[in-house]
């Protein structure tokens, strides 16, 4: 099986819930697996402030996902246009796998949720992308064949999948925020595969 890391981070679900929809489309690729995991949130001391097991929800992510996955989807809510601060916490802790090259090569998509429609949703897959192109990825976005990209008004872009969730996240995914997020896992699945030999 072809193990597809799908890692994100979500406050009130919004983001997981495009997670969840990028996992089914990482495994209706024929071969290919996801595994969902998380981090935990940070304190304003910047330290993590969770249980070592969640309560609900994906496992925390570890060192071996990163080695074991053969693609990586990523995906934060949007803290004024910027990725989570648990998200950039954990990138601050991956030197070993850069200098490692432990993810270099494979191929990597990003995806996000925001409060209010203009909150940043291109700026916080933008800056998700970094991290990913120091580790060496291989970057994947959605391409215009996707016509949802020119039907969409909640979110969805070249950058990666997004979705608007309203100021108390109880906007449900748009149906074209649904279609994008399921064929940006396909793409990442599909790509991974080719990318394997």
């Amino acid at each position: 099986m072809t193990t597809i890391l799908i890692l994100y981070y979500s406050r009130h679900g919004a983001t997981r819930q495009l997670a969840e929809l990028i996992a089914q489309g990482v495994e209706s690729v024929p071969g290919c697996d996801a595994r969902l995991r998380t981090v935990p949130a940070v304190s304003t001391v910047t330290q993590a402030t969770e249980p070592d097991i969640p309560t609900e929800g994906a496992p925390y992510v570890e060192a071996t996902d990163l080695q074991e996955c053969a693609g990586l989807a990523l995906g934060s809510p949007t803290r004024f246009g910027n990725m989570a601060a648990a998200m950039k916490y954990f990138w601050d802790g991956t030197a070993p796998q850069w200098l490692s090259g432990t993810l270099a090569g494979k191929p990597a998509c990003v995806f996000t949720s925001t409060g209010s429609m203009h909150g940043g949703q291109e700026s916080t897959l933008l800056s998700m992308m970094l991290p990913l192109l120091h580790h060496g990825m291989v970057l994947l976005g959605l391409p215009y064949t996707q016509p949802e990209l020119m039907r969409t008004s909640t979110g969805g872009s070249p950058y990666g999948a997004s979705h608007w969730a309203g100021v108390n996240g109880d906007k449900a995914v748009s149906q074209e925020s649904h279609a994008l997020a399921i064929a940006l896992g396909q793409r990442l699945a599909q790509t991974a595969q080719k990318l394997q030999g």
